[in-house]
């Protein structure tokens, strides 16, 4: 965008002023009419949008990041015109990250006062035995230690609410020429 060279027709540049200068437009996604931009239409197509018989779209950079075109190593393959992304996510069962939930519990241990002896005899007119009763009170009896068998189950947690995806970021006004010097391929 020097005011020396002349830039290439279909050239985006980024400004950090609200306005394209002359011989621009902003890169907003807006319809262009094909016969005024013959030169800009061969380069563009319908790449970004119209109908391609009397109009075509510019890029549309609002609330867009721009990212390379082809395959980066490991990446998949990003072809001219591609949108994607989103400005919020609720992440499903199957995107979160496998993990566990410790559930604590304390054991708290006790005594029971004066567990030996602690049968009653047989009293004397007793018909019904039923093993309430030992036949002697000199029979000792201990209280078991009590095993308690849990299955502890957490509850849901969280509010299913999306959250925020975007990276840092700083506004410029992106601009694409207009007119300019019809770029050769090499």
């Amino acid at each position: 965008m020097a005011a020396s060279t002349q830039p290439f027709v279909g050239e985006i540049a980024m400004v950090g002023f609200n306005f394209p200068p002359n011989g621009w437009a902003t890169c907003d996604g807006q319809l262009m009419p094909i016969s005024q931009n013959t030169a800009l239409f061969s380069l563009l197509g319908t790449y970004y949008g119209g109908d391609g018989r009397s109009t075509f779209a510019l890029p549309n950079l609002k609330g867009s990041v721009p990212i390379g075109i082809g395959q980066g190593p490991g990446l998949s393959d990003r072809v001219l015109g591609e949108v994607s992304g989103t400005p919020n996510e609720t992440l499903s069962f199957q995107e979160m990250p496998m993990h566990t939930h410790a559930l604590g519990a304390g054991l708290k241990t006790g005594t029971a006062p004066n567990t030996a002896n602690a049968v009653a005899s047989l009293p004397a007119a007793a018909t019904n035995t039923d093993n309430l009763y030992a036949n002697t009170a000199s029979a000792t009896d201990y209280m078991a230690p009590l095993a308690v068998n849990l299955n502890p189950q957490t509850s849901v947690s969280g509010g299913n609410l999306p959250h925020n995806n975007m990276q840092p970021y700083l506004v410029v006004n992106f601009v694409i020429a207009l007119r300019g010097v019809f770029p050769q391929r090499s």
